[in-house]
């Protein structure tokens, strides 16, 4: 009796298993082509806005990447994530930087996620700071790097990523701070933008706190110092 059970538990777990594995593999080749429509972050906020009587607020529109202007990647690669097309998803210097600060008892403003692990938490994952959540964003991080490439991880990130109060992606950004496209956006204005990434929903990219104009003049000197980003 024992043992059936735990034999119909085990298959009922496998299944499972292999039905995410499955649907989880899909969806990534599938949005390797298809714009991302919507991400569960979005249907949070929104969701929060309607049971606290807000208004809904959702801007989003999905452009291409040569939409987009150029220094916007860079922008958000020199203040978010410097080895961007130096690693295989995860900055295992970072990580132990972050590791070794927390042991001495350091506070630190930025974590060590990357952009890839932000796109995979983004698009695929709920929001939350769980060993099980993290574990679920390395697998998908892993999947992205393998099916989609830089370039493409780039386009997503920069389409999908929650850029201030109901604001998701670069086209909604440039709209509502610079009354402009994405494709128009000037080195200052894409540093603005990069410069709120750590909290949008407390930062404003215009116009900007002291601490976002700090950023912004340290963002557009490392945009300088780097040059052009190229993709593979």
């Amino acid at each position: 009796m024992v043992f059936s059970l735990g034999r119909t538990i085990f298959r009922i777990l496998w299944k499972t298993l292999l039905w995410f594995f499955g649907l989880s593999v899909v969806s990534v080749l599938v949005f390797r082509f298809v714009p991302v429509p919507v991400t569960p972050l979005m249907l949070l906020r929104c969701g929060e806005q309607v049971f606290s009587g807000e208004e809904l607020k959702l801007k989003h529109d999905w452009v291409p990447l040569g939409q987009i202007s150029t220094d916007l990647p860079l922008a958000v690669v020199c203040s978010e994530d410097q080895n961007f097309l130096k690693h295989s998803g995860f900055d295992l210097k970072a990580i132990q930087q972050s590791v070794d600060e927390a042991k001495k008892g350091t506070r630190r403003l930025r974590g060590a996620s990357t952009i890839s692990q932000q796109t995979a938490k983004n698009v695929f994952l709920w929001p939350g700071r769980s060993w099980i959540r993290k574990g679920f964003e390395v697998y998908f991080t892993v999947l992205i790097e393998l099916g989609w490439g830089k370039k493409r991880i780039m386009e997503v990130y920069l389409n999908s990523i929650e850029m201030g109060d109901g604001i998701y992606g670069a086209e909604a950004a440039a709209r509502h701070y610079f009354h402009t496209s994405a494709k128009n956006l000037s080195r200052t204005q894409a540093a603005a933008i990069a410069a709120v990434l750590p909290n949008p929903r407390k930062y404003s990219a215009n116009p900007p706190g002291p601490y976002v104009q700090s950023r912004i003049s340290w963002i557009v000197g490392q945009m300088g110092q780097w040059g052009t980003l190229r993709f593979k």
